[in-house]
């Protein structure tokens, strides 16, 4: 669908399993819908788990995979990078307990039983690569970067809007969201889900040229024999990731750096990420957690709180 008003462009579609939005102010009115879906089929084909013949499907189904697209190694050179900040908090070899969890979610089976024996597939080290390729140490790892691909997405939308001269857009899909420039003079303002009120919000922020990604269980979990499943796993235990945090928001310079944290802060849990982003000022991040006496709280770095409002 497209949309103009003034020298607006506001254009929308859906892909990756979910919608996208992309507005930004063309004086020419042009229309990139065509390039913005062709570029997403493109990351698709190459980083979708749900596609027996993407690029990630054939390299899980083999030992050595030489990269056919410019989509398969930025992620996995990223994802390295936020695996050894993160201690392997983040980590895309978890895989085979992801798919565990979604066949759980699924059928109703009791697919913790297996995650001792799943852990030996999981683990970083378990994979090399460079520029050109990357190859298995172990037999049946496997990678996933569900937890990553959506920001990097938004990031090579981002790229093609400046490529064709744009500058004041925003570029959102699934949630994830980067900003750059105004709209009609006007700061990009995000609104941050309240997790414990899906329909409300819990803050709206301004953004800046700065991305903003949120990662929770809230949305995507299942109960069963008494015990909570969320689909973000701890990749070194097999378990659901602590549930002191119930949303984590990053805010980096770009989406994929923002995505990648995002993942790996729910496993870190609410103290350990507070710790890592007092290290790390680079990164601002809005955490809403459940405290020791079951209430609710945020914590938001000095970075964000001085551009955000709380939702009436």
């Amino acid at each position: 669908m497209i949309l103009f008003h003034s020298q607006v462009v506001s254009l929308e579609g859906a892909a990756q399993g979910t919608t996208w939005h992309v507005i930004y102010t063309d004086v020419q009115q042009r229309s990139l819908q065509t390039a913005i879906d062709s570029t997403l089929q493109d990351i698709d084909q190459c980083l979708s788990i749900y596609r027996q013949d993407s690029e990630i499907s054939l390299f899980n189904k083999s030992t050595t995979w030489t990269y056919q697209s410019p989509n398969f190694y930025p992620v996995l050179k990223k994802s390295a990078e936020i695996y050894r900040a993160t201690n392997g908090a983040f980590d895309p070899t978890v895989m085979p307990l992801t798919e565990a969890y979604r066949a759980g979610k699924k059928t109703g089976l009791p697919w913790w039983e297996k995650k001792d024996s799943l852990l030996q597939y999981v683990g970083f080290p378990k994979i090399t690569f460079d520029e050109n390729s990357v190859h298995k140490l172990k037999d049946q790892v496997r990678l996933d970067f569900d937890g990553i691909a959506q920001g990097y997405s938004v990031d090579v939308l981002a790229a093609l809007l400046e490529r064709n001269g744009i500058y004041d857009y925003m570029v959102e899909i699934g949630g994830e969201v980067r900003c750059k420039g105004r709209k009609n003079g006007v700061p990009w303002t995000i609104a941050i889900d309240n997790p414990l009120h899906p329909l409300s919000k819990s803050s709206t922020v301004q953004l800046f040229n700065k991305a903003a990604t949120t990662a929770g269980n809230y949305r995507d979990y299942y109960q069963q024999n008494g015990h909570l499943f969320g689909h973000i796993i701890n990749p070194a235990t097999g378990l659901t990731a602590p549930a002191d945090l119930l949303s984590v928001t990053v805010f980096a310079a770009d989406a994929i750096t923002a995505d990648g944290y995002d993942t790996a802060f729910m496993v870190m849990g609410l103290e350990a990420t507070k710790r890592f982003l007092a290290e790390h000022k680079e990164l601002d991040a809005y955490l809403i957690y459940r405290g020791e006496d079951g209430k609710p709280g945020v914590f938001v770095t000095e970075g964000i709180r001085a551009v955000m409002k709380a939702s009436q």
